[in-house]
């Protein structure tokens, strides 16, 4: 279990997350959505302690994560952000086995070497595997940045935004993978998601925040309200319930 206690991230005067408590749900997707600037990358980052906390605590499986090595918390939990950059060439298999590397320690065995193949067929990235990172489409690296956190084989997987440069196609081919894999292999996945629809549709649980705190949590239906949302993002949102998933038209 993911556990945040009083989480509080500031940045001089300005408060970005608001002593934030929260339990994530073990297994399953749980999407956080909410406005820009409502603190949900910067809670993702203290939660993987990418970002310090100004104050607070967050456990995972009761461990602290500041005081947890390096190491031991990589084998529990991985995370994904928004911006990605490497300095270094790398094709995407090179890529995909760095996440390895907390059980390997840059010596891959035979079985991790199964993993990054699993991870690679996984995201549909065989026919890519050879090409380097920087003869992709922005959509094709993102997908070889989630193989490369699946094939970490953690049972917490964070993921910033997961569906940025995707398309379509490859945005419902996403969700449908990572709902794939958090019903096979029982992993808890933690997404920051824009798409409310992707939200409802693929999630067991939903998180609102709004001006660094949270302002609502629960399943879809509970979140997917004309009144939550108004009151979540200053707009108004109708809802209706297509083929039993709840789906926003906020496009008027």
């Amino acid at each position: 279990m993911i556990e945040a206690k009083n989480v509080t991230k500031r940045y001089g005067p300005t408060l970005v997350v608001d002593d934030v408590s929260l339990r994530f749900p073990v297994g399953g997707i749980t999407s956080i959505i909410g406005p820009n600037g409502a603190g949900k990358s910067t809670l993702l980052s203290m939660i993987s302690r990418v970002l310090p906390m100004s104050s607070g605590n967050v456990l995972v499986d009761g461990l602290d994560v500041v005081t947890t090595p390096g190491d031991e918390l990589a084998r529990r939990l991985a995370i994904l952000r928004q911006d990605n950059h490497l300095t270094s060439r790398l094709t995407v298999r090179e890529l995909v086995t760095f996440g390895r590397y907390p059980h390997s320690k840059g010596r891959p065995t035979v079985k991790d070497q199964e993993h990054v193949e699993r991870a690679i067929q996984h995201m549909g990235l065989e026919a890519l595997s050879a090409r380097f990172l920087d003869e992709l489409s922005g959509g094709q690296r993102q997908r070889a940045f989630v193989a490369m956190v699946l094939c970490q084989d953690t049972d917490y997987v964070l993921l910033d935004e997961p569906l940025n440069g995707l398309d379509l196609k490859h945005a419902v081919s996403m969700m449908k993978q990572l709902r794939t894999a958090a019903n096979t292999l029982g992993k808890s996945f933690v997404l920051v998601l824009h798409d409310l629809n992707f939200a409802s549709c693929y999630s067991d649980h939903l998180i609102a925040m709004r001006d660094g705190k949270v302002a609502f949590q629960g399943r879809s239906e509970d979140i997917m309200r004309p009144d939550v949302l108004r009151a979540v993002y200053d707009l108004e949102i109708a809802i209706q319930q297509i083929n039993g998933d709840w789906i926003a038209t906020h496009y008027r």
